[in-house]
């Protein structure tokens, strides 16, 4: 349990800042110093402690005129239990100086300080306040050194945040400081509650692991399925059912393997393959931490979003149409083989196109398309597709050397077998990335969809055209079909931009309250984690130009 030292011992701080009359604060001249060395410096260490608010801390105490902050016993306390409560979020204490803090405090009860020791207190306090702001509003890592195509603002107006401190610190009011930069999203709140939850079942011993074997089925007789019996009852899949038979896999069995798979985007098929195996035998404190890693992913992006926007959620192959700020509808996704990784980041959707035509990318026509082609003279042909200029302008084959050097590019044109299918999305970006349809129909019904090169192929894309077209005058349902029908390439540009969040979920809770995890197929987890982990290392955002604060 994380202790914290009790209100008693800040009364001290409440004596050292009042002055009797005629006589100087020392706190003052103190703290000025520390203040001018922080400003001329750039950096400042209180004992093992290190100042990480550089820009905030210099500004906010000249305007206070060096004035101690925390001479509020409530106060201090306040803001020790938050910084106690931070595990609830996935967070470390120690990245707020909690240890250091609760060691002064508990000095200071034996007796009053000198100035410096209480000017040191109050510049950690207020450090560990912005740490924890800040932590709680952007995230503790910045998620452009995990991924170098992120571009989702991280935009810190200084005014406003020096003008939110003040406020706080004069009126005592941690609490609505607090609740103002944590993440106010149903998601992230479910995160929590189940990052708890896990941490319970850790706290109980966690699960047993069940042992490595052949593939059970419905029928098997086999001593595993006892062992599977009780790591299903742990996380609630299979409710405790006397049995006279514990070594029979029955229909209780492949009810609660299939709601196991289930929750952990498995193939749905009620067996104990090699896959299902091994997400059972996961350890809790490897779900703990995967609950962590989103929470943190949660904090980096879900601010001042738009109340209508489309996320895809590439570990979790789901695409869902957000209108009001609330999921409205949502569908199945291909996204980028493990080779050929979707990349993270936001865009806005401008315009569709229906019976679009598909220039092959350069790098797919040197190493498949040219391929197919010189093996299979009548390929172009089978694939609908065209020679094409720079311009545009289609080549007759027969005059092209396919054997010698090819300085045409390959056009598949519009029709049912299209690789973008009968409708594209687009959003314009620099990975040339979009939403499209796709004739691959039958690669929706695997669990396991990282198929493309990198865009996102749409399980049901007509109907994600009527949503985005609906407040177009006229453009019906039965107008989006006539469209297709006709086979002639459309573009329809919409009404208003449509933001498109390309975003990577491991861990998420349905509405019924139920965890569901997701492998990591890009492996994206583990560096989250690790600077979870690891020492604060404070990179403040970009600052908001000065003619806009």
């Amino acid at each position: 349990m994380t202790r914290t030292a009790p209100v008693s011992v800040v009364a001290a701080l409440i004596l050292m800042t009042t002055s009797l009359p005629g006589y100087a604060d020392p706190t003052q001249e103190v703290l000025r110093q520390r203040v001018e060395t922080l400003r001329e410096a750039g950096q400042l260490a209180i004992g093992g402690s290190r100042i990480a608010a550089v820009r905030l801390i210099p500004t906010l105490y000249e305007r206070r005129d060096f004035e101690l902050a925390w001479n509020r016993p409530a106060m201090v306390q306040e803001l020790m239990s938050a910084i106690a409560a931070v595990p609830s979020h996935g967070l470390d204490p120690a990245d707020y100086h909690f240890g250091a803090l609760n060691a002064r405090l508990e000095v200071m009860a034996g007796g009053l300080q000198g100035a410096t020791s209480m000017v040191d207190l109050d510049l950690l306090l207020t450090d560990a306040l912005a740490r924890l702001a800040f932590t709680l509003h952007f995230g503790k890592l910045d998620p452009t050194d995990l991924d170098p195509v992120w571009n989702l603002s991280r935009v810190l107006n200084d005014a406003e945040t020096l003008s939110l401190f003040q406020e706080t610190l004069e009126t005592g009011d941690l609490a609505a400081l607090l609740e103002s930069v944590v993440p106010q999203n149903e998601y992230y709140e479910n995160l929590r509650w189940a990052l708890a939850d896990y941490r319970s079942l850790a706290a109980r011993g966690g699960w047993s692991t069940v042992p490595d074997g052949p593939i059970l089925k419905p029928g098997n007789r086999d001593p595993r399925v006892a062992d599977l019996r009780a790591r299903l009852a742990v996380t609630g899949e299979l409710e405790t059912i006397p049995t006279d038979d514990p070594d029979l896999y029955d229909d209780f069995i492949e009810a609660a393997v299939i709601r196991f798979q289930r929750r952990h985007g498995l193939d749905e098929d009620g067996k104990l393959g090699p896959k299902t195996l091994a997400a059972l035998n996961l350890p809790v404190e490897a779900r703990i931490d995967q609950i962590r890693a989103n929470l943190e992913r949660n904090r980096w992006v879900f601010r001042d979003l738009p109340e209508t926007f489309i996320t895809v959620n590439i570990a979790g192959f789901e695409l869902t149409f957000v209108r009001g700020g609330a999921p409205v509808w949502t569908t199945r996704v291909q996204v980028g083989k493990k080779i050929h990784e979707t990349p993270i980041f936001a865009s806005e959707m401008t315009y569709l196109v229906f019976n679009p035509t598909w220039t092959v990318p350069l790098s797919i026509l040197r190493n498949e398309t040219l391929p197919a082609i010189r093996k299979d003279p009548g390929y172009l042909e089978k694939q609908n597709m065209s020679i094409i200029r720079s311009d545009g302008s289609v080549v007759d084959p027969s005059t092209v050397d396919l054997n010698g050097s090819f300085p045409y590019g390959i056009r598949q044109e519009p029709g049912p077998n299209n690789a973008l299918g009968r409708v594209k999305f687009m959003f314009p970006n620099a990975y040339s990335v979009y939403l499209h349809d796709t004739p691959s129909k039958s690669l929706f019904t695997r669990s396991e969809r990282a198929f493309s090169h990198g865009c996102i192929r749409t399980e049901n894309p007509i109907d994600l055209a009527e949503l985005l077209l609906a407040d177009k005058k006229g453009w019906t349902r039965a107008l989006i079909d006539a469209v297709i029908e006709s086979g002639t390439m459309t573009t329809v540009t919409l009404e208003k931009p449509v933001t498109v969040l390309l975003l990577y979920w491991t861990a998420d809770v349905q509405p019924g309250g139920s965890i569901e995890f997701r492998e990591d197929i890009y492996g994206r987890d583990a560096r989250i984690i690790e600077g979870l982990n690891d020492t604060f290392e404070f990179k403040p955002p970009k600052m908001l130009p000065a003619a806009l604060r």
